[in-house]
């Protein structure tokens, strides 16, 4: 326990597991006082949250990297667990009470839970008479700065892109150093977890999986970022979306728990790529696309609460008559539902705990309009095998497919699987590593295999549906579902 002479800050860590650019440490280091650092294990909420093992995995092993980082900067971590989030306040208030603490600083979160979770720190910190500091940091601008002319929040992506640029032009955000080192206080090392101990402990009462493959170290992840833009960025829009080439940069593990921050990658592209901004066309700003894309479903969920609480964002689509067939979302789940290159990204999934982005809505796109499964049942199945599983961006990306979310297009937004395919794995690379039973088909037949004339030696499931009707019954489905509550 700290000494009654020494008055402390705290920092508590949540997603945004680095001490580069970090806007809320960086903060608590300028107040002259010595900073200690915590952070909670919630096992309970994470399986509420569906949070992958996989994931909780990757986050005990960035933790461990943390707090030698940390180190480094004289701070102390710890790692607290409890069940859940209603448990911290009183955790976190009881350990700044015995810790001397004065100020407590983090990092604005914007779903939900976290957000009620955060007021009801504020308020038992309040009642304790310590400072509770929030600092935005998850997005390059801030969520609730980019708006239209009305003064209200952006519906539709496009517009939003613009005028996100148009802010950034005039105030650039960029990525900040590592604070310099603070004092080291007398009686500090009590306070420190020796997190092997303590992670392999509490965290893996938690179902395990091994994230081993994504490497943890500062260093790895600096040089992940910077040699795809050096190496690839200039082919990202050619390569991006063909799944048998590694043509994206594999940071979204890296982005969801915070090891690497928006700004950070936003700064490095427009280092390497001055130009990038008026070059639209090219690899730099296609790349910078997809970063402003995450940003624009963190200002929804911040904007509109109730699509973090599984509500979707057009609000007719609640009559949306979706069909509940377990046998079905198990076919989808599992890669047996006899289209190629769904079931070669499904089983990707499930082995190894990620996947392609051009996967994730051709996969999304066969639930909800080839099966008519509610998209709820796919957000949870993904969010519990993704390692870069987030929130916003998961539950963006399945309304968006499902046509529940912002730019809805119920009408023509039903990819057909075996056209995708061939468009984007057209020799089936990608579909023979991972569907085994598909590895001697012939290119020709590689995307309708039941059209293999051989097809006596298949063992691999016929396909489920019809695509062509079932694209039109999922037309009919939504063109009823939007007449019943005008109706209403």
């Amino acid at each position: 326990m700290a000494s009654s002479k020494t008055q402390t800050s705290l920092m508590w860590f949540r997603a945004d597991l680095r001490t580069v650019d970090n806007t809320a440490l960086i903060q608590a280091c300028r107040q002259n006082k010595p900073v200690l650092a915590v952070f909670y294990a919630t096992p309970e909420q994470w399986a509420r949250h569906d949070t992958a093992p996989i994931q909780i995995d990757f986050i005990r092993r960035r933790l461990t990297e943390l707090q030698s980082q940390l180190a480094d900067c004289n701070i102390p971590l710890r790692v607290e667990t409890v069940a859940d989030f209603a448990a911290i306040p009183e955790s976190i208030t009881a350990l700044a009470n015995a810790w001397q603490v004065t100020h407590v600083f983090c990092n604005k979160q914007y779903e939900w839970n976290e957000k009620q979770r955060d007021l009801a720190v504020g308020r038992a910190l309040k009642s304790a008479g310590i400072k509770f500091s929030v600092f935005e940091d998850t997005c390059v601008i801030p969520a609730g700065q980019v708006l239209n002319r009305q003064g209200d929040p952006f519906k539709v992506y496009t517009p939003f892109r613009r005028t996100w640029i148009e802010q950034f032009l005039l105030s650039p955000a960029w990525a900040q150093p590592v604070p310099e080192a603070v004092a080291h206080p007398d009686n500090m090392s009590a306070f420190g977890t020796d997190l092997d101990e303590s992670l392999s402990r509490d965290c893996l009462a938690y179902p395990e999986a091994d994230s081993s493959q994504w490497p943890v170290d500062e260093s790895s992840v600096r040089q992940r970022l910077m040699r795809f833009c050096i190496e690839k960025i200039q082919d990202y829009g050619e390569q991006r979306d063909i799944p048998a080439v590694d043509g994206t940069s594999g940071l979204s593990p890296y982005l969801a728990v915070g090891a690497i921050s928006a700004r950070q990658c936003v700064t490095a592209v427009l280092h390497e790529y001055p130009n990038t901004l008026e070059k639209q066309e090219e690899g730099p700003f296609i790349w910078l696309n997809e970063i402003i894309w995450r940003e624009f479903y963190r200002h929804l969920i911040e904007a509109y609460p109730q699509v973090s609480r599984e509500q979707p964002f057009v609000n007719w689509t609640r009559k949306v008559r979706w069909h509940a067939n377990q046998t079905a979302l198990e076919q989808w789940q599992h890669g047996q539902t006899g289209f190629p290159i769904v079931d070669a990204a499904m089983r990707q999934l499930k082995a190894t705990g990620w996947m392609h982005n051009r996967l994730r809505m051709i996969t999304a796109s066969f639930l909800t309009k080839d099966l008519l499964i509610h998209w709820r049942e796919g957000e949870k199945w993904f969010m519990s095998h993704l390692i870069d599983g987030d929130l916003a961006s998961n539950n963006g990306g399945w309304q968006w497919a499902a046509s529940t979310g912002t730019d809805a297009q119920p009408y023509f937004r039903v990819f057909n699987p075996t056209a995708q395919g061939k468009k984007f794995d057209p020799g089936g690379a990608f579909i023979r590593t991972w569907v085994k039973e598909l590895a001697h088909v012939p290119d020709k037949y590689i995307h309708n295999p039941y059209d293999w004339p051989d097809v006596k030696n298949l063992d691999y499931p016929p396909p489920m549906v019809d695509h062509k009707s079932a694209r039109l019954h999922a037309i009919e489905v939504f063109k009823q579902a939007k007449a019943a509550a005008e109706a209403n």
